[in-house]
């Protein structure tokens, strides 16, 4: 016995499943229209602010699509401002390994993980998102062999803290195609997640799928900002002026095509303290608006939000509450984006 796994079934390639369940024609449609102007706020060339915006985990798909289309609706009214780019995350780091993996490992988080029907039930999310609001969305690359299961969907991707020196996930970003926001390393340190921007921009040749494949480099490939803990396990924040300042010379030194930044108003940056984030999101506009630097290399804001605050265990039943990290409410969540469409 060479590896102690228990082979248990052959899963269907993307391309299969991509033609079994494919993309409609109006998803096509929609998404053709929208990332181009993603693309364009990452270049400089519009000023709107991105607002990468949801639940922590994409856990219920009711619940879910009752987020999205709420949020579609704000979307309409401050759309000359912000743009909103829904988070559905489907797969979930833990930490330990323990807990709820996302939609991928189980599309019923009572029950039994199944990555074929997760698989499924992920593009199938990700496609209704897309038709009930006119929004197409955000997920997180946590396995890169996973990505192209729903590569044709979606409109944005991050890479996590803990994944983000992993040479598979720098590779495959440098040609996925779509924005893909690079997060500094739960300890902070800067160099690592610019290494992998530089990564992420640059042209490759790698094994990918059981393919010898070639990228052609991710011009919007960028930083996010989310707080780090240090060696006793204390959490500090990196979203203040003299954070983002830094991180404007560190790009400079550099020499990398479209400097960016999101701030993600979460994690460490709140000590998950979720109601802090309104705070943290005001404070970031207020930065970008005292320095140009600042507001030139300020793309966007990260929030964790869904339509009741905090979170619960799993099984608790309470619909639309976060079974993962604890978010802010629908309520306060819709306020603070007209609070800060009105501050741009």
């Amino acid at each position: 016995m060479d590896m102690q796994m228990n082979f248990y079934r052959k899963l269907p390639i993307p391309k299969d499943l991509k033609e079994q369940f494919p993309a409609d024609e109006r998803v096509k449609k929609i998404k053709s229209e929208r990332d181009p102007e993603i693309a364009r706020i990452f270049e400089g060339k519009s000023d709107r602010l991105l607002l990468i915006i949801g639940p922590c985990s994409a856990d219920n798909e009711d619940s879910v699509l009752d987020y999205v289309s709420r949020l579609s609706k704000v979307q309409e009214k401050v759309k000359d401002k912000i743009w909103i780019v829904p988070r559905i995350y489907t797969n979930k780091p833990r930490t330990t390994g323990g807990g709820y993996k996302g939609l991928v490992h189980q599309p019923d988080p009572e029950k039994k993980p199944d990555m074929l029907q997760g698989l499924i039930a992920v593009r199938e999310l990700h496609q209704r998102a897309i038709l009930e609001s006119g929004l197409t969305c955000a997920d997180e690359m946590l396995y890169p062999e996973n990505h192209r299961y729903v590569s044709d969907l979606l409109s944005y991707v991050a890479v996590g803290a803990r994944s983000v020196e992993n040479q598979e996930h720098r590779l495959v970003s440098s040609g996925a195609g779509i924005p893909v926001g690079m997060k500094n390393p739960t300890g902070g340190d800067l160099s690592v997640m610019m290494n992998s921007i530089t990564a992420a921009q640059g042209k490759h040749t790698f094994i990918y799928r059981g393919w010898e494949v070639q990228s052609l480099g991710n011009p919007y490939a960028h930083a996010i900002l989310r707080g780090y803990v240090d060696k006793h396990g204390q959490t500090f924040t990196n979203y203040h002026y003299e954070d983002l300042m830094q991180l404007y010379d560190l790009y400079q030194e550099k020499g990398l095509v479209n400097p960016s930044v999101i701030v993600d108003t979460n994690h460490a940056n709140s000590g998950k303290n979720y109601l802090q984030q309104i705070r943290i999101a005001k404070e970031v506009i207020h930065s970008c608006k005292i320095s140009k630097d600042i507001r030139s290399l300020v793309k966007g804001l990260m929030i964790e939000s869904y339509i009741e605050d905090g979170n619960q265990k799993i099984g608790a039943g309470c619909y639309g509450k976060s079974i993962t990290d604890p978010c802010l409410g629908w309520d306060k969540s819709e306020q603070l984006i007209y609070e800060i469409a009105d501050a741009l």
